[in-house]
């Protein structure tokens, strides 16, 4: 098998701090003895973008790095709607590439075709947070991690190469993948539900178990992530729980506790409902579908049902990744748990409605109607943690608790709409019929996009800037405009 060519991407919305990330990733592949492409995907704002650049220019690296920015992000929307002829088209390009975290992600996809890609998110870095004595794992688990206190001691840092182990499985069969894969139909994690992914309650400990099952020799890998450390993957409810439980805090953003993993082996399965964008990588030769072009937090929800048809498979790599939360320009936790509230609604919708998979979509039923069960269901929930941090509220130990608590609790509050059923009912309801008629009208134009893009890089490269930062060795690197080809 010839080894396709492999992409490093880092989507990103904070300009002002991805240089760090891309030097954390540079070195470790300079370790590591590889080499591949660095592309920011910048989603910033032009004003952001003239105020922060330039701090990328001042990074050192040893590979090529190039950026794709709101200019070129323009010149790229721009020839597609050209191509296009229609005008009418123009609104459902632009929504599908519109700043958020979907939109931003569907570029790296359009940028990266007929290559592998892999994609680290910009609050990401290449080592892991492992347990200095690691234990043995069960017969069929596959990785077990714990929560412990900020600052405790009992593990270290340990630095993986990230790029060869997406190469070990990218693109290639199940029959292919090296021996140390664990092999099965889908992985089962203790703390969560599988097919929506919530929390199932906030676990100090959890464990992912691969069960049996059919799994094609011929199937191909099509995405693959790394196992995860630092702060764990879990829901905005399970960081709100463990700010209750921690009777010392005052401030419900930030985080007093680290993910260690224990121990982990890698496996391919034929599902993943614990998919991870943030430290995936995908084989993109032939096209992929799109991302939900979303601002809420579910836009790699369309692959765990695309992965679900013959001949595809996904994988978890031998090497793990850490996430450092960066709580700049991010969104408040009680916006965060109600986007997370309606993600959880459009997952439900979605995957009972599933009508179709294809090549590189998916077709569904739902029309994006709200039930007032529906949102009665949400506001519920909602209003049973007010009252619990209410609770917690007229416990508290300290004056600075009782206000960070009374303060999160009218946030929470402000954010639901006031509790006030028919006015939250009816917001639910816009938010959800915006988002399903976006998501729908994206999939049906998607492979239309792939076509002309296959054709445009055929012949040109797609407007992107190389970055005129300095090389590891202290030289500047010179400046090929702003349409670079990648090799």
């Amino acid at each position: 098998m010839i080894d396709r060519n492999l992409q490093f991407v880092i989507p990103t919305y904070r300009l002002r701090d991805v240089g760090e990330t891309v030097e954390a990733y540079d070195e470790n592949f300079r370790r590591s003895g590889q080499t591949a492409p660095i592309i920011v995907f910048d989603d910033s704002s032009l004003a952001n973008h003239d105020k922060y650049y330039a701090s990328l220019e001042r990074s050192r690296t040893h590979n090529d790095l190039f950026y794709v920015g709101p200019a070129e992000k323009e010149q790229f929307i721009s020839h597609i709607c050209r191509r296009l002829r229609d005008h009418k088209l123009d609104v459902l390009v632009r929504n599908l590439f519109r700043p958020s975290y979907g939109g931003n992600r569907n570029f790296t996809l359009m940028y990266t075709l007929g290559d592998l890609m892999v994609s680290a998110d910009d609050d990401m870095r290449p080592y892991a947070l492992i347990e200095d004595s690691p234990e043995s794992l069960a017969e069929t688990e596959i990785s077990r991690g714990k929560l412990i206190p900020r600052g405790a001691n009992g593990h270290t840092r340990k630095s993986f190469d990230i790029l060869q182990s997406f190469r070990d499985i990218l693109g290639r069969t199940v029959a292919e993948a090296p021996p140390n894969y664990e092999r099965g139909e889908v992985l089962t994690d203790t703390s969560m539900e599988l097919e929506s992914n919530t929390s199932l309650g906030l676990a100090r400990e959890n464990s992912l178990f691969l069960q049996d099952g059919k799994l094609s020799k011929t199937a191909t890998v099509k995405m693959a992530q790394t196992f995860r450390t630092g702060t764990n993957d879990i829901d905005a409810t399970d960081y709100i729980e463990l700010f209750l439980q921690d009777h010392e805090r005052a401030d419900a953003e930030t985080l007093n506790d680290l993910y260690v993993l224990v121990n982990f082996r890698p496996c391919v399965t034929t599902l993943n409902w614990r998919m991870d964008c943030g430290v995936a990588g995908y084989d993109n030769s032939t096209g992929l579908p799109p991302f939900f072009p979303t601002r809420l937090r579910f836009e790699d929800y369309i692959y765990r049902l695309w992965i679900q048809q013959p001949g595809i498979a996904a994988a978890h790599v031998d090497s793990a990744q850490t996430h450092i939360k960066n709580n700049y320009m991010r969104a408040p936790l009680a916006s965060e748990l109600f986007n997370e509230a309606i993600c959880s609604l459009l997952k439900k919708k979605i995957r009972t409605s599933l009508r179709k998979i294809e090549e590189v979509s998916i077709a569904f039923d739902y029309d994006g109607a709200v039930t007032l069960e529906d949102s009665e269901e949400i506001l519920h929930g909602a209003q049973a943690l007010h009252s619990r941090i209410l609770a917690a509220q007229a416990q508290a130990r300290t004056e600075e608790r009782r206000q960070a608590l009374a303060l999160f609790a009218a946030s929470i509050a402000r954010t639901f709409y006031d509790f006030e059923p028919d006015f939250f009912q009816q917001n639910v309801s816009r938010i959800v019929d915006d988002e399903v008629g976006l998501i729908r009208s994206s999939l049906e134009i998607w492979p239309t996009l792939l076509e002309i893009v296959y054709f445009r890089k055929a012949c040109q490269s797609l407007p992107m800037r190389r970055v005129r930062n300095a090389s590891g060795a202290g030289r500047k690197v010179s400046d090929t405009g702003d349409r670079a080809k990648v090799a």
